[in-house]
């Protein structure tokens, strides 16, 4: 009896363990606020426009439930870095991505995130972003290359700014942003309707690599 508690103990300290894996923990936390006006559809003038695509770039996620995390990803998506005169701050980046493109590491999970469930894709077939802001982080030690960005996020039917920092890089033949933070899901009324949600992380974690080429 003694032998099966301690087995009992030991596989429960072990669950609890690792149940304590967040992939967001760790990261920067997106600050969410209403959405702001956006200056127009129309690309700023005299701006020199990338395109980003599944080519060039990635746009992925982690996920986790309390036993586990899940990599995840969407194929389909289309953008473009409007780069001003070379000035990041002057700059704008949009990006759409198709929703019912998402792949995860499980094919059931992949289902599972099509449907109502969560990202509904038949009735909000996509998510957009258009950024409204590119600031400087002005910190000792800095390369000159980290910014805040802050756009318009709009995701499962719902609008709001977030904020999420960023490095840029301007190069003779590309642009490159690269960017690593967590959003809040519940924030976007991504709420599985059922007690399993209990299960789930709040936190997901957005990871981007865009490298756009130059043609100038």
């Amino acid at each position: 009896m003694r032998n099966y508690l301690t087995i009992t103990i030991l596989i429960l300290n072990a669950l609890l363990t690792y149940s304590c894996a967040n992939p967001a923990a760790n990261k920067p936390k997106a600050t969410i606020a209403n959405a702001a006006p956006e200056s127009g559809s129309t690309r700023p003038a005299g701006a020199e426009t990338l395109v980003i695509s599944p080519a060039n770039s990635k746009v992925e996620f982690v996920a986790a439930k309390v036993t586990r995390s899940h990599n995840g990803s969407f194929k389909e998506f289309t953008g473009a870095i409007d780069l001003v005169k070379n000035s990041v701050a002057d700059s704008r980046v949009t990006i759409d991505i198709q929703m019912s493109s998402v792949v995860t590491d499980e094919d059931d999970l992949t289902k599972h995130l099509q449907t109502p469930d969560f990202f509904d894709v038949a009735k909000y077939p996509k998510a957009t972003f258009t950024s409204t802001k590119i600031a400087p982080i002005l910190s000792p030690g800095t390369s000159g290359v980290s910014y805040d960005v802050s756009g318009n996020f709009d995701l499962h039917g719902i609008k709001k700014t977030i904020t999420f920092p960023a490095t840029i890089e301007v190069a003779p033949d590309s642009v490159s942003v690269n960017a690593e933070f967590a959003i809040n899901r519940k924030d976007f009324g991504i709420v599985f309707q059922n007690k399993a949600d209990d299960l789930i992380r709040d936190g997901v974690v957005i990871k981007l690599t865009l490298k756009a080429p130059r043609t100038k």
